[in-house]
């Protein structure tokens, strides 16, 4: 049976807080061969792990990553106490150094980094790419840089990037003036974005879906022409996906 592939939206989110690097290894540890992570820049231009606007889910503290210094950032706890209490309570933001540390030696991860669009809103694309593009060199060949900002891919590129991932906010963008000079080698797309039937063609690139925690749902996405699947729960749906391809042998 082909099954579309499977990518830890922010390492193993469903067990885990997002973007951590407990988080990441546990998703690595059941067996995920790609992992997808966000970046944002702090207030001394240090790029670390984080995806919403807001610190409030993931730290219980208001205010956005670059109105903190590192130091500042990595006192607060990356607990996310509304969902696991104190569970966490001693871990804390990931920095991407951090990450390529932990991924450098191991080629057979594939990792996706968004470049957040707040980041670029606030530093601008230049500085952004200045900060992420030479830290992540060290996993060039097994790393994807994905963003919603079409500009910034397109400076990427500029910069001798490659490959890139378009996240597009809606399915027609794929077909637009500037993601022609992109010429993204993937694509990314909510799944609530999608055209409700038929095939979905994103062909030369491939096409990613989040989130999906439905194995039943991945398979049907994968049978209309998705290529990979997002979803927070990487265990649960690559051991629905093994019994899966047991059943059809």
């Amino acid at each position: 049976m082909g099954l579309p592939e499977l990518i830890a939206h922010r390492g193993y989110a469903l067990h885990y807080p997002d973007n951590t690097l407990v988080g990441i290894e546990a998703a690595i540890a059941v067996g995920a061969r790609f992992i997808e992570v966000d970046v944002q820049l702090t207030a001394d231009r240090e790029p670390v792990l984080v995806h919403d606007r807001n610190l409030e889910p993931l730290c219980g503290i208001s205010g956005q990553v670059h109105e903190f210094s590192l130091i500042r950032l990595q006192r607060l706890r990356a607990a996310e106490f509304g969902r696991f209490g104190y569970r966490y309570a001693q871990v804390r933001i990931p920095t991407l150094a951090e990450l390529v540390a932990l991924l450098c030696d191991k080629p057979q991860i594939g990792v996706f980094v968004e470049i957040k669009r707040i980041a670029i809103e606030h530093f601008g694309v230049e500085p952004v790419l200045a900060r992420v593009l030479p830290m992540i060199e060290a996993l060039r060949g097994h790393c994807v840089l994905i963003s919603f900002s079409l500009e910034t891919l397109l400076a990427a590129r500029a910069h001798g990037w490659q490959p890139v991932g378009a996240v597009l906010d809606r399915w027609d963008e794929r077909k637009g003036d500037l993601v022609r000079q992109i010429r993204p080698e993937y694509f990314f797309c909510d799944a609530t974005g999608l055209p409700r039937h038929g095939m979905l063609h994103a062909s030369p690139a491939r096409l990613a879906v989040y989130e999906v925690a439905d194995p039943d749902e991945a398979v049907d996405l994968g049978r209309r022409g998705v290529d990979m699947v997002e979803t927070f729960a990487i265990g649960e749906m690559l051991s629905a996906f093994e019994l899966l391809r047991e059943r059809t042998q």
